[in-house]
């Protein structure tokens, strides 16, 4: 990923906190069958290895885990709150249109887990999204006949990834004038929605240093 210097952020918490925050992600590695990617929802162990670890399963009959030897290097693509920027709302003249967002690059190397992993996995994926749902009891893989719930354990295959590198970019006019920013901020504010909303305080932040 080219990240300027003015772009770039290596703050662990920040880093950690936009892939807890946004854990649907694109895994991208290399086959026998050339490059292949996956979307995947994936768990953060920030203490697991000295930059971390991920967690994760794909179905059986994905042939991408065949790659995940312990050998092969992925890249785990996080993206976070994102919108676009209209030049008009800059005070200065003569800019361009351009796109403001967050963004973490994980690399490492996948491995296959065995099943013990794969349920600690299930109920920790579970755990972590059900629990923000408000409305209702938490859903759990104890609500399941085990004979249905380890047959369908044999149809997905978990992965562990220690993060080897971690690279992280947020774009958000930090190149541009205060009041250039504080014009672009203001316009999102007044467009409304969570990502505009978003992107408008971290712009700020970012500016503030």
């Amino acid at each position: 990923m080219y990240v300027p210097r003015h772009f770039a952020t290596d703050d662990p918490d920040a880093l950690f906190g936009l892939i807890e925050a946004h854990p649907f992600a694109l895994m991208v590695i290399n086959t026998e069958a050339g490059m292949e990617a996956a979307h995947l929802p994936f768990l953060l162990d920030r203490k697991a290895g000295p930059h971390g670890t991920l967690r994760c399963h794909v179905a059986h009959a994905n042939p991408i885990w065949k790659a995940c030897d312990g050998t092969a290097s992925a890249l785990i693509v996080f993206g976070g709150q994102n919108a676009y920027i209209s030049p008009d709302w800059y005070a200065s003249e003569h800019q361009v249109p351009t796109w403001n967002y967050a963004a973490v690059h994980a690399t490492g190397k996948p491995r296959v887990t065995d099943d013990i992993a794969v349920m600690q996995m299930l109920d920790d994926l579970s755990a972590q999204f059900e629990e923000k749902l408000l409305t209702k009891r938490p859903w759990t893989t104890g609500k399941m006949p085990e004979k249905l719930y380890t047959g369908m354990r044999k149809a997905i295959v978990g992965l562990e990834i220690g993060i080897e590198s971690l690279t992280g970019k947020w774009k958000l006019s930090q190149n541009k004038k205060p009041e250039d920013v504080e014009g672009a901020a203001g316009a999102l504010e007044a467009l409304g929605g969570e990502s505009n909303l978003a992107i408008a305080a971290m712009m700020r932040a970012a500016k503030r240093g």
